[in-house]
């Protein structure tokens, strides 16, 4: 199936209230999309009360204050998360005025759940662009198969698609490893904001282990052992480093860990690392609004 034609099929399946897709593309997309949700007033959010204390024994009752507390606390600190990251998405908002955000780095679950996540708190679309290479082809096996087969074919499939998101707004788009493969991809991406999502190496080889459909986006011949797989995986990111390294800004798993403090990479959640995006666009558009108001003539 062409890949345009899935587009269009796209979009005109989209609700009343997207009238930017309509006007920006003229064809629909069939593949999955994460439609953004609305924000949750603060007002909203409650925590549940600890359970009652019993009296049961001294022993029994420290033991259920202790459990009460510290399901408490993780409450609100999941609370305080959320409403951290809803404030910070309406300081960005109005300074980014729709503009796409695309997502770069070596392909993982991490990063997409991030990705979905950022698209929800900014009112977004999400896509993930190795998806919809997989629908134009068929599927992901009709997709792997043409990568091996016609090389250039699916390269092509691949500047096509991001050709068609890149024309959008109000995207945020977790890119393939394709995208940052030749210049007219990397062109493209300069009609957004791009971040490097910079995932830990054996991060994304217990990831690919785990989960055998991340191959096409990894574009790792097979999923041989855990040396195999990082070994393959080290290659791939020597070869992607400087186009990765082109973005407009990156945000580094191993620094979040460092600056929260956290043990291992493991205790790095999917709100930490939003939430690092999500000043790292801020940073980006002080300075553009700086700049423009610079250009102000008196």
């Amino acid at each position: 199936m062409e890949t345009t034609t899935i587009i269009n099929s796209f979009l005109t399946n989209l609700p009343i209230h997207a009238p930017l897709f309509r006007s920006k593309l003229p064809c629909s997309f069939s593949a999955t999309i994460h439609h953004p949700t609305s924000h949750v007033p603060a007002q909203s959010l409650t925590i549940s009360r600890p359970p009652p204390r019993r009296s049961l024994s001294s022993n029994c009752s420290l033991s259920q204050d202790t459990d009460a507390t510290s399901i408490s606390a993780t409450k609100v600190a999941t609370v305080d998360s959320s409403l951290a990251l809803k404030k910070k998405a309406m300081d960005v908002s109005p300074d980014l005025r729709g503009t796409s955000i695309f997502l770069v780095g070596l392909n993982n679950s991490l990063k997409s759940s991030m990705g979905k996540l950022l698209a929800d708190l900014l009112r977004y679309y999400y896509f993930d662009s190795d998806g919809l290479v997989s629908e134009a082809a068929g599927g992901v096996s009709a997709a792997i198969a043409l990568k091996e087969s016609d090389e250039k074919g699916f390269r092509e499939s691949e500047t096509e698609v991001l050709k068609q998101l890149s024309s959008m707004g109000r995207l945020v788009v977790c890119a393939g490893d394709g995208a940052v493969q030749s210049s007219t991809n990397l062109a493209l991406l300069r009609h957004g904001i791009s971040i490097w999502i910079d995932v830990p190496l054996d991060m994304i080889a217990k990831g690919i282990i785990e989960d055998k459909s991340q191959l096409l986006s990894s574009e790792i011949a097979n999923a041989g052992s855990y040396s195999e797989v990082l070994s393959q995986i080290a290659a791939l990111y020597e070869n992607l480093r400087t186009g990765y390294a082109t973005a407009d800004a990156t945000v580094s798993i191993q620094k979040i860990v460092n600056q929260l403090g956290y043990e291992d990479m493991d205790a790095v959640s999917t709100e930490d690392i939003t939430m690092e995006v999500l000043k790292e666009i801020e940073k980006l558009t002080r300075v553009k609004r700086m700049m423009e108001e610079a250009a102000r003539p008196f």
